[in-house]
């Protein structure tokens, strides 16, 4: 039965997209973070005072990916047709485009000094930031890449994929080391290692949310219909005790991690949630806020 605790309230609800938001990234604190959106823009908030965004960048195309880079006062989107755009946000009219992956970029992440790009081509690429090159490219799957993650623990990334599979392979040389064929039906959109490394949860277009043990040989633990839709995105709390699913049906769910149990559903009537697809979470470290981003063009910042 779901708990009534924890108890969320959306504190804020942020507007000014004019289209679908599709991609969220941290910023250089954990009280900024970044939102792009169909409408090609990428825009800059604060935390501390959220209601006031920033539009700092645009797009010729929608942007389906965004990663900000630390450090570099840099951030790089992938769009809807695969342009990657590394933009100086000191100097934003000088941005670089380079026309890579074919039909699409799905996600954008930044794990040890490299950034990594997930192409609708089924290409994993890496690339060197700062010369802003690829590196090297592997050819996973006949169809779209949708997601990645890294645990430093077991120095490996995993990639979701259109087929279905979960990909696991060395994160210093990109060799596979493994494949969970076909961990979901249609595809896997969205997947995250457990803090501690030993185990990976992934959510599909299924709307199935699955916990993997990957210590020894791998195992499915946890096999729970989660949504009535595809499940978008997967979010760990700070703490890594609780985990956030955002979905098609509008909804989002709060999860006990380790039980894997329902605590939580936050909804548009009850909750003043979003009315269409929840598309992207983002769980900062500040105030422990939950931010989520949806098709209404809205994100709310949710507290506990």
């Amino acid at each position: 039965m779901e708990s009534t605790n924890p108890s969320f309230r959306a504190r804020h609800r942020l507007t000014g997209h004019n289209a679908s938001i599709y991609a969220l990234s941290p910023g250089e604190t954990p009280r900024e973070f970044y939102s792009a959106a169909g409408d090609g823009w990428i825009v800059h908030w604060d935390l501390n005072d959220p209601e006031l965004g920033r539009l700092v960048a645009e797009a010729p195309e929608q942007i389906f990916s965004l990663c900000y880079l630390p450090g570099k006062n840099e951030i790089v989107a992938g769009t809807m047709n695969g342009l990657l755009n590394w933009v100086d946000l000191d100097d934003p009219d000088n941005t670089k485009r380079i026309d890579f992956h074919k039909n699409g970029i799905f996600d954008i992440r930044f794990f040890e000094n490299t950034l990594y790009t997930l192409g609708g081509d089924g290409l994993l690429t890496a690339w060197d930031p700062e010369s802003k090159r690829p590196l090297e490219s592997l050819k996973l799957s006949g169809e779209r890449l949708r997601c990645i993650d890294y645990s430093k623990e077991r120095n490996e990334l995993a990639v979701g994929a259109s087929d279905g599979n979960i990909y696991l392979l060395d994160q210093a040389s990109l060799n596979l080391r493994d494949t969970i064929g076909k961990a979901h039906e249609l595809s896997a959109f969205t997947l995250v290692y457990t803090p501690n490394g030993k185990g990976l949860v992934s959510g599909g277009r299924d709307a199935m949310l699955k916990k993997w043990s990957l210590e020894n040989s791998i195992k499915n633990t946890h096999e729970i219909p989660a949504h009535q839709y595809t499940i978008n995105m997967l979010a760990i709390d700070p703490g890594g005790r609780m985990l956030a699913t955002g979905s098609r049906d509008r909804n989002i769910r709060i999860w006990d991690l380790e039980a894997m149990t329902l605590l939580k559903q936050l909804e548009a009537g009850r909750d003043k949630g979003h009315i269409n697809s929840v598309n992207r979470l983002l769980w900062t470290s500040y105030q422990d806020l939950l931010i989520s981003a949806s098709d209404d063009q809205t994100m709310i910042v949710w507290e506990r």
